[in-house]
């Protein structure tokens, strides 16, 4: 597949400029997987279209983890059993997504970054200190149940995929925040490394696109940390509405000429 010039460039600046958002507030997928949807043509397989996303994805993912493995101790006895059941899902939301249509992606993605976008902005200041809420049994089948069904829905589409571990994790089962973010860097990255896995066998990723804007995000992600520390995460947040905003009317759009057209 050869894109425009301009398209090539505005894929990889949506992906640094999702790389940068993720550093800071998260919520970078919303960004990323609606300009591909905006950006590659009408006739994209779903399944491409979530396996381009999905390695940029993973890389800044995976800087994240590593920034958090280093300055958090994570419960590995609660993690890992997290990382097995959103491998599963994830793995299980990548075949399903070679089946979902073309026709309902879009309005669906809609949907999703204007959930989620909405509350990545007004996050509410939940999991200031631990308190975990079940022990036992009760512990362990609802992170069984959060990795495997957020697992599914990211191997399917991703967009959000990191608050909706946050949001399980601090208002289900009562984790600090600080702790549920590592948790969900870990698991976040299982899913995506699950969902490259499916999509590589079986052909679905556009490497030369992919790879670029997995640089790409990377180095946003770099310059996000960065940016944190000298103007602060309402900076950032202001930018983010702004973005979600634009991209929600073009999707908005684009969904009403699908079902008009």
């Amino acid at each position: 597949m050869t894109l425009a010039t301009h398209v090539m460039f505005g894929l990889v600046l949506a992906a640094f400029v999702a790389g940068w958002i993720d550093a800071v507030v998260g919520g970078g997928g919303l960004i990323q997987l609606p300009a591909l949807l905006i950006g590659l043509p009408d006739d994209t397989p779903v399944a491409t279209i979530a396996g381009t996303n999905k390695l940029p994805a993973a890389s800044g993912t995976l800087m994240a983890t590593l920034t958090y493995l280093r300055s958090v101790r994570v419960d590995w006895r609660s993690a890992l059993p997290l990382m097995a059941t959103a491998w599963l899902g994830s793995t299980v939301g990548a075949n399903l997504a070679h089946h979902v249509p073309r026709r309902w992606f879009t309005p669906i993605v809609l949907v999703v970054i204007l959930v989620v976008g909405s509350y990545t902005v007004r996050r509410p200041q939940l999991g200031l200190q631990q308190d975990l809420r079940h022990h036992g049994a009760a512990h362990w089948g609802r992170l069984l149940a959060l990795g495997g069904g957020v697992g599914l829905y990211d191997g399917i589409l991703g967009p959000g995929t990191g608050t909706f571990f946050v949001i399980g994790l601090v208002a289900v089962l009562g984790y600090g925040f600080l702790e549920a973010s590592a948790l969900t860097k870990l698991a976040n990255l299982t899913t995506n490394v699950a969902a490259i896995t499916v999509f590589t066998l079986s052909g679905h990723i556009l490497w030369p696109v992919a790879l670029s804007m997995a640089v790409a995000n990377l180095s946003g992600g770099l310059l996000g940390a960065r940016m944190a520390v000298r103007r602060g995460s309402a900076f950032v947040r202001k930018v983010f509405l702004v973005v979600v905003g634009a991209l929600a009317v073009k999707l908005a759009w684009d969904t009403v000429l699908l079902f008009v057209g």
